[in-house]
């Protein structure tokens, strides 16, 4: 088994450079025959180009494919292009993971194959979810870092005709959120089945939150609404409404828990200085997510109106 980790990257060398190395240290053992690291870059305005160009003698299982900066699906799908394996895993450019990872997916795929008689399946690796720059995979495991996605990028691993067959990712999807999920859906429609595999790690770093993050933030909530949008109009089921958020318990739930937006991130803001002063990031992150949630849905709601959906 020829593994190919497809890697799209936009402007972040730093943890990029930890996901690289951490991929370097890999145990290899059957079912693995070898592997291949293709990093996408997506147009990066840093230094990712000119770094990968001066360590590639420490990087020897690293290939980089360029291109104009069209957004994580186009990136993805690149890298498939220009894979050599036969499975292909995605992970995200801030993810560490550990020296069984491969293995770890490479053997749960195998298996599964074998009691299914083909190969329509994927495996699904743990996330978790760390601010520790320095030590990321000191992080242990939280609640908060379970997950019931179907399908999401940041640690999968598939077979790459199957892939290939559900037609890959769509490139409508250039702003934040959802091109994983909607291929997902494709992949659901042909029966290709969830096998966890949470031997298989990866410590998904982001910085700790800062006030100054959260303008951005409310602009990624407007991108996802847009693109919850494309999503919803090629699947226009009741599941689909659900994972976007785009029904009417939904916006009750927001309006409810924010008071109908009396607690926003606004009056959120003393409170949230207070919690990363003292050393408690990720609560302040949780807390912001009402409103956040909130203002999501409102603008999946607005860009419905706006193009005559209900």
């Amino acid at each position: 088994m020829f593994l190919s980790v497809v890697i799209p990257t936009y402007n972040r060398l730093p943890i990029l450079e930890k996901c690289l190395r951490a991929l370097e240290r890999q145990r290899l053992a059957a079912p693995i025959s070898d592997y291949e690291v293709v990093v996408v870059d997506d147009g990066s305005t840093d230094e990712t180009v000119a770094w990968l160009g001066q360590h590639q003698a420490e990087l020897p299982h690293v290939r980089l494919v360029q291109q104009d900066h069209g957004g994580p699906a186009e990136g993805r799908n690149r890298g498939v292009d220009h894979a050599r394996g036969d499975v292909i895993v995605f992970i995200d450019s801030d993810l560490v993971v550990t020296e069984e990872f491969l293995l770890s997916h490479a053997s749960a795929l195998q298996l599964s194959w074998q009691e299914q008689g083909n190969r329509l399946c994927f495996t699904y690796g743990a996330v978790i979810n760390t601010a520790n720059f320095e030590e990321p995979t000191s992080e242990p495991h939280k609640l908060r870092d379970l997950s019931w996605a179907y399908f999401a990028t940041g640690n999968v691993a598939i077979d790459r005709e199957v892939l290939e067959r559900s037609g890959l990712f769509d490139t409508r999807f250039r702003l934040y959120g959802w091109e994983d999920l909607e291929l997902g859906e494709r992949l659901r429609q042909m029966g290709v089945v969830l096998v966890r595999c949470p031997s298989a790690v990866g410590y998904h770093w982001h910085p700790p939150l800062s006030l100054e993050q959260v303008p951005r933030l409310i602009a990624v909530e407007g991108e996802r609404a847009k693109m919850g949008l494309v999503f919803y109009k090629k699947h226009p089921t009741r599941r689909v409404r659900f994972i976007i958020q785009f029904t009417v318990l939904h916006r009750i739930l927001w309006e409810l828990l924010t008071l109908g937006g009396l607690v926003n991130e606004r009056s959120l803001r003393p409170l949230l200085a207070w919690l990363i002063r003292k050393g408690q990031a990720a609560w302040a992150m949780e807390l912001l997510r009402l409103p956040l949630n909130r203002i999501g849905v409102r603008a999946l709601y607005a860009e419905a109106r706006a193009a005559g959906l209900r």
